[in-house]
């Protein structure tokens, strides 16, 4: 029990360390606004000094003027109320307009440095991060950063200035009265500190909660076709329930204790008011002849007392958004800060020009510490030449791709291109010189022009013309309601499987990379298709180092190279001929797919 509270404790200490330095980094972002920040501190402090001077000047009326029945000297000292609730007001519209100005370009700065992390990252933090608690950071944590520095910060300024500009003015207005107040004021504090405690890690639990819940959402709205294809709709649902009553119950949570502090607040802000006005009374009673206390510092003491309460409730309320927007940027700083698992050397130089010999020397990977996918990996591919990777599922195909590629940093062993170690080299220039076809190919929610544009950008439409009719894809665009202009709807949902992978070959054509991965590109079309893709694919390998994924063992027949894979390990390597007569581990395969056909 007691090492499960020491934990606690600890937690709780590195969460507050972590508020701080987040609120530092927050405010390190809005320092390039300096003159902009000097002009909303100047507003806030002209807004507390005009809160602070409107009843201290309502008491002198009272007794200078009103009891006195001067007139002209009343008609004075109203114009000057009249100026500083002016000066007030318009220092309140300044502050928050110039604030709102400076929050929308920190947000802007802070949402490009997120987006531009999202792109530096390599392919193991999404291995492990769902889409959903990403975007949650882009859109929940990132509008919880825009109500506190939009409207909850000046907010908060304002209360806190506001509390200390009266407690200075009771102060000067009545040493008695002020000490009368401050029976209750201190019990006002320490009931705002001792809930705002309560209020920080709630907060941060409620924005991990609905990270949860977004990438819940993210997932089955993604997968829709998959829950209704095997009927889990319900299941979908009673997930979507735990997580949402989890969302609730710790919003519930938090927001009653904020709301507790402010009825607290209220009521001991009350009694304040009930505090001075008795003391005071007794006071001009004659209570205590030595102690004399004026009508007008009475008023203005019992106005300062019922303001009191509203900034400090100001401050409770607006704390938990403040609490809930910092846990948010610790969230956004997590990523931010990330140390990207795949870097490029300090003196890594550009791959240029290449002719495309690949060579796998040793190589031994793991996607986690211990458990070997790859295992003494060797493999020379010649320019030009097709290397075919079969083997049943898991033997490591698709991880020869993903280190080749460098979307991984191998463990042991090099890779080399054209004599170049990958590692020792750029990664956007490598990978401009490897074209990629994947068996669920991916395309944007744009025109087909721009789909297949974004293998090269600079590209003009006769290119990407001319690409697609490579592809074989020219026909089926071409009977698209409008073409080229076609727009593609999300994950391209309006056009057959096969129609996704032609354009996704025109992609790889208008690139012209030198070395092409084909990541079982023809496995899920009808025949018809899988020849049209086949010959789009022998005008795309042309030339090219090509690497080939398969299960249809029939497609890779006139490989240069086949190396057959099991457990992380090369247990075969020929031509289709020299596999087969070896009657070894490929042979069985081949076999297996044309069992009850007769066998060429």
């Amino acid at each position: 029990m007691g090492r499960r509270m020491a934990t606690e404790a600890d937690r709780a200490g590195v969460a507050g360390r972590n508020t701080w330095a987040s609120l530092k980094r927050l405010l390190n972002y809005m320092s390039e606004y300096r003159l902009q920040l000097i002009i909303v501190f100047v507003t806030v402090i002209t807004y507390t000094i005009c809160y602070v001077l409107g009843p201290y000047l309502l008491g002198v009326a009272i007794d200078q003027y009103i009891l006195l029945g001067d007139l002209p000297g009343l008609t004075q000292i109203v114009a000057w109320m009249l100026v500083v609730y002016l000066g007030m007001w318009l220092s309140g519209i300044i502050s928050g307009r110039v604030m709102a100005r400076i929050a929308q370009r920190t947000l802007e700065r802070m949402r490009k440095d997120l987006f531009a992390q999202m792109q530096k990252l390599s392919l193991k933090y999404y291995d492990q991060q769902s889409a959903g608690d990403l975007m949650s950071r882009l859109t929940n944590d990132m509008d919880a950063l825009n109500h506190l520095l939009t409207t909850n910060l000046v907010s908060f300024l304002r209360s806190l200035g506001t509390l200390v500009g009266m407690l200075i003015g009771m102060f000067v207005t009545s040493l008695i009265l002020t000490g009368a107040a401050l029976i209750v004021i201190p019990i006002m504090f320490g009931t705002m500190f001792l809930i705002m405690r309560q209020l920080g890690p709630r907060f941060r639990e409620l924005q991990m909660n609905l990270g949860a819940l977004n990438g819940l959402m993210e997932e089955n709205i993604t997968g829709q076709r998959v829950v209704i294809a095997y009927g889990q709709e319900g299941n979908s649902i009673e997930d979507f329930l735990k997580a949402n009553e989890s969302a609730r119950d710790t919003a519930v949570s938090a927001n009653l204790l904020a709301n507790l502090m402010g009825a607290i607040l209220f009521v001991l802000g009350n009694l304040n008011v009930t505090v001075v006005v008795t003391a005071g009374a007794f006071l001009a009673l004659g209570a205590l002849p030595a102690v004399s206390v004026s009508i007008g510092a009475i008023t203005t003491m019992i106005d300062y007392t019922r303001r009191f309460s509203f900034p400090l409730m100001e401050i409770g309320n607006t704390f938990n958004t403040i609490i809930s927007a910092l846990a948010g940027a610790e969230r956004i700083f997590d990523v931010i800060d990330l140390e990207p698992e795949v870097q490029d050397k300090p003196n890594a130089q550009p791959l240029d020009h290449i002719e495309g010999e690949v060579v796998f020397n040793d190589v031994d990977f793991s996607y986690v510490s211990g458990q070997p996918v790859l295992k003494d990996i060797n493999l020379t591919a010649k320019p030009g030449e097709m290397i075919a990777l079969v083997g049943p599922t898991g033997a490591g195909k698709t991880t020869i791709i993903n280190v080749l590629t460098r979307f991984y940093d191998i463990e042991k062993g090099t890779i080399l291109i054209d004599g170049s170690e990958i590692r020792d080299v750029q990664q956007d220039s490598l990978r401009q010189q490897l074209g990629i076809v994947l068996q669920d190919t991916y395309l944007f929610s744009d025109s087909v022009m721009e789909n297949i544009r974004y293998g090269r950008l600079e590209a003009t439409d006769a290119e990407v013309i001319e690409a697609a009719k490579l592809a074989n894809a020219h026909g089926f665009i071409s009977r698209l309601p409008d073409g080229y202009n076609t727009e593609l709807s999300e994950r391209a949902g309006n056009i057959s499987q096969g129609q996704r992978q032609l354009l996704a070959i025109a992609r790889a054509i208008l690139a012209d990379p030198r070395i092409l991965i084909l990541d079982e590109a023809t496995s899920s079309v009808d025949t018809r298709t899988e020849v049209q893709i086949q010959e789009a694919l022998l005008n795309l390998m042309e030339g090219r180092t090509s690497f080939v994924i398969a299960h249809r063992l029939s497609t890779i027949r006139e490989a240069d190279q086949i190396l057959v894979l099991k457990d992380g390990e090369v247990i075969e390597r020929g031509t289709h001929d020299g596999l087969i007569k070896q009657q070894g581990f490929y042979d069985n395969l081949y076999r297996s797919q044309f069992k009850g056909t007769a066998v060429v």
